[in-house]
C-alpha cells in the first residue's frame, strides 16, 4: 500500500473520531461534494503538520468548499 493511501486512510479513522462519526460517512460526504482526491492529494502538507490542521482544513472543506488555509 503506498504511503499517502495508509495516511488517508488514517486520516479518515481520526477525523471520523474526532467528529464522533464513522470513517465510511466522512468518506461518503467527501465524495458527494468531490473533495476526496484533493484530501488525497494533501498527503505531502497533512502528514508534516500537526493532524487538527488537517482536520481544520477538512471542516472547511465540507462547510465552504474551500481550505482553511
Amino acid at each position: 500500500m503506498a504511503q499517502e493511501m495508509g495516511f488517508f486512510i488514517y486520516l479518515l479513522e481520526n477525523y471520523a473520531s474526532y467528529k464522533r462519526t464513522r470513517a465510511d460517512l466522512v468518506l461518503r460526504e467527501l465524495d458527494e461534494k468531490n473533495l476526496t482526491d484533493f484530501v488525497y492529494n494533501m498527503y505531502p502538507l497533512y502528514h508534516t503538520e500537526a493532524i487538527e490542521n488537517a482536520y481544520k482544513d477538512i471542516d472547511s472543506l465540507l462547510s465552504t468548499g474551500k481550505p482553511a488555509w
